[in-house]
C-alpha cells in the first residue's frame, strides 16, 4: 500500500493544519464509524457497511428496525440488529487514531471529543473527555424496573434479553431512532460551545446529523481553523478549512508527531 504522506499536497496540509493546532487551547474532535475502520470495525453506511442495504432481511429500513417503536413492538427484530452491532465490536481494540486522540486530550488545557461510535473504543484507549451522543454499548437497562448491568459477550446474550428481575426487555444504553439525545450529552456538547473552541476537527463520519456538522459550520462562520480526516468527502467538506482525505489510523499519527515534540521541549545546557 502506498504511503499517503507521499503525496506533497497531503504534507503541506498536515503541516499548516498542525501549526493552527498546536497554538489552540480548546479542541472539540467530532468522530464517527471511520476512526473505528482501523480496529477492524465496518463503517455503517457506504459499499461494505453494516448497513449498505437500503432494506434489511426483515422487510424494514436498518432505521426503522433500529428504532424504539420496534423496540417495542418486535423486540426481537431490534436485537437481531443490535447483536450485529455488538458482535461486529466484539474483541476489537482501539487503534493509532484513537490512541492520537487520547495523547492529545492530555496535551491539551481544553480537549473535548464528541463521538457517534458506541463501540467505546475511544474510553479503552483512554479518552476521558468524551461525550458520547449515541450512548454506548457497555450497559443493559430495562425501563420497566430500572435494573441495569454490564453487557456481557454478545454471544452469550439470549435474543431478546429479558431482565432477571421483571421479565421485562432488556435494552442497550444506545439511542435507538426515533429517540432524543441523551439529556447528559447534549448538556456536555453545549457547556464547550459556552466555554468557547479555537479549533475543531472532525474525523471519519459523514456528517449527516446537524448537531455533527453543525459545531463545524459554526466554527468555519467564525474564521476558526477546522480540519476534516476522510477519505470520502462529505457533508462539510466544502466548509473545512484544511482536509485530509487519509484514513484516521494514519493522519492523526501523522497530525500528533508534529504537535508532540512542542510538548517537552530540550532541555538547557548545563554550565
Amino acid at each position: 500500500m502506498s504511503d499517503p504522506l507521499a503525496n506533497a499536497d497531503y504534507r503541506s496540509t498536515l503541516r499548516a493544519a498542525a501549526s493552527e493546532l498546536s497554538r489552540a487551547k480548546k479542541v472539540l474532535a467530532i468522530t464517527g464509524a471511520g476512526i473505528s475502520a482501523d480496529s477492524g470495525l465496518p463503517t455503517y453506511r457506504g459499499k461494505g457497511g453494516l448497513y449498505d442495504e437500503s432494506i434489511t432481511d426483515d422487510g424494514v429500513a436498518i432505521e426503522e428496525a433500529l428504532s424504539i417503536g420496534m423496540l417495542r413492538l418486535r423486540p426481537e427484530v431490534t436485537w437481531k440488529h443490535l447483536l450485529h452491532i455488538a458482535q461486529a465490536c466484539e474483541g476489537r481494540a482501539p487503534n493509532a487514531g484513537h490512541r492520537a486522540l487520547a495523547q492529545m486530550e492530555r496535551h491539551f488545557p481544553h480537549f473535548n471529543l464528541l463521538t457517534q461510535n458506541v463501540d467505546g473504543l475511544h474510553h479503552a484507549a483512554g479518552s476521558r473527555k468524551l461525550i458520547e451522543i449515541h450512548g454506548d454499548l457497555r450497559e443493559l437497562l430495562c425501563e420497566t424496573c430500572g435494573y441495569q448491568m454490564a453487557t456481557p459477550a454478545p454471544s452469550t446474550l439470549d435474543s431478546p434479553p429479558v431482565c432477571p428481575c421483571c421479565a421485562a426487555t432488556l435494552r442497550p444504553g444506545i439511542v435507538l431512532f426515533g429517540e432524543a439525545l441523551p439529556r447528559k450529552a447534549v448538556g456536555d456538547l453545549e457547556a464547550v460551545f459556552e466555554q468557547g473552541v479555537d479549533f475543531v476537527m472532525i474525523i471519519g463520519t459523514s456528517a449527516g446529523f446537524p448537531y455533527i456538522a453543525g459545531p463545524v459550520a459554526q466554527a468555519a462562520r467564525a474564521g476558526l481553523p477546522t480540519l476534516e480526516i476522510n477519505p470520502a468527502r462529505t457533508e462539510v467538506s466544502y466548509l473545512v478549512r484544511h482536509r485530509l482525505p487519509m484514513r484516521a489510523a494514519e493522519a492523526l499519527p501523522a497530525l500528533w508527531a508534529l504537535i508532540e515534540p512542542q510538548r517537552c521541549p530540550a532541555p538547557l545546557p548545563a554550565f
